[in-house]
C-alpha cells in the first residue's frame, strides 16, 4: 500500500522531534490509513514505536542527556504494568477500546495546547516539584516522593502500552514537565528510553504468545525508523513550543475522526 512508508515515516519523525506525539498516533494512522482493526495494529504499532525510540534514545545517550536511572525505573514499572494492560484489552470491546483511545487523545491535545500556549506566561522551573536536579552534580536528588512519582509515571504508561498498543510518551512528556525540572531536550531523549523498553518488551511478550506482525508491519516499522533518525536531526533546530501546539491540533482531529468512526461507522468508510 503507498501509503505505508509515508505514514511510518511521519510517525518516527514526530515522535523524534517531541518524544511523545509519534506512538499515540500510531495507532490511528494504521486504523484509519491502512484499515486495520485497533487489536492488529497494536502490535505493529508498538514495534515501530519502540525500534525508532530505541534509536531516539541511543542517540540521547550519547549526547549524556538521558536520565538513565529514571528511565529504568519507570520501564520495570511499565513493562509489568502492560501485561495488565494486554489482558485489559483481550476482554474488552475494539469499539470501546477505540473510544477510549479518541477520549484520551482529545484530554491530552487540550492540556498540551493549554501548556504550550502558556510557556510564555512565567518561569518553567517550581521549587515545589517532586523530582528536581541537584545543582552541584546536575543529577537528580532522588528522594522517596521523586522514586514514587517515576514509578507512578512508569506504571500508568505501560498500562496503556499494554491496552492501547502505544509508546506512553504522551504520559511521559507531560508528566516529566509537571514533576521535574529537567530541560525539554532531556525530557524528550528519556522519555524515548522508556518508550523504548516499556514498547520492545511489551511488543516481545506479545509476539510469544503467537501474534504476528505481517510484512507490511516491517515495512511500517522500517518507514518510522528513518522518520526517527530525521527527527533527532532537526530536533534542536526547532522551537518545541511549535511542535507541541502542531501536535496538539493534530491529536484533536485524530480524535475527533476516531470517535466519528465509532459512531457511524460507515461514515468515513
Amino acid at each position: 500500500m503507498p501509503l505505508v512508508m509515508p505514514l511510518g515515516a511521519a510517525i518516527g519523525l514526530m515522535m523524534g522531534l517531541t518524544g511523545a506525539g509519534g506512538g499515540i498516533l500510531a495507532v490511528p494512522a494504521l486504523v484509519m490509513g491502512l484499515g486495520l482493526s485497533m487489536t492488529s495494529a497494536a502490535p505493529i504499532a508498538l514495534a515501530a514505536v519502540g525500534i525508532s525510540a530505541a534509536v531516539g534514545a541511543l542517540d540521547g545517550l550519547n549526547r549524556r542527556i538521558v536520565r538513565y536511572k529514571a528511565a529504568a525505573l519507570m520501564a520495570v514499572l511499565g513493562t509489568l504494568c502492560s501485561h495488565a494492560g494486554i489482558g485489559l484489552a483481550h476482554i474488552i470491546p475494539d469499539t470501546v477500546l477505540t473510544a477510549l483511545f479518541s477520549a484520551v487523545m482529545l484530554i491530552v491535545s487540550v492540556r498540551m495546547l493549554r501548556r504550550a500556549t502558556a510557556q510564555g506566561a512565567g518561569p518553567l522551573l517550581r521549587a515545589d516539584r517532586p523530582c528536581m536536579l541537584n545543582p552541584a552534580t546536575g543529577r537528580l536528588h532522588w528522594t522517596r516522593r521523586c522514586a514514587g512519582t517515576l514509578a507512578g509515571i512508569g506504571a500508568t504508561a505501560g498500562l496503556f502500552a499494554g491496552m492501547l498498543g502505544v509508546g506512553g510518551g504522551f504520559v511521559i512528556v507531560p508528566a516529566f514537565r509537571r514533576y521535574t525540572d529537567i530541560d525539554m531536550h532531556g525530557i524528550v531523549a528519556t522519555s524515548l528510553m522508556v518508550i523504548a523498553l516499556i514498547s520492545l518488551a511489551t511488543v516481545g511478550s506479545v509476539l510469544l504468545h503467537g501474534t504476528r506482525i505481517p510484512e507490511i508491519g516491517w515495512v511500517f516499522v522500517g518507514s518510522a525508523v528513518v522518520g526517527m533518525i530525521a527527527g533527532r536531526a532537526g530536533a534542536r533546530h526547532v522551537q518545541p513550543r511549535l511542535l507541541q501546539i502542531a501536535f496538539a491540533l493534530i491529536a484533536a482531529l485524530v480524535a475527533v475522526i476516531l470517535a466519528v468512526r465509532v459512531a457511524w461507522p460507515g461514515l468515513l468508510g
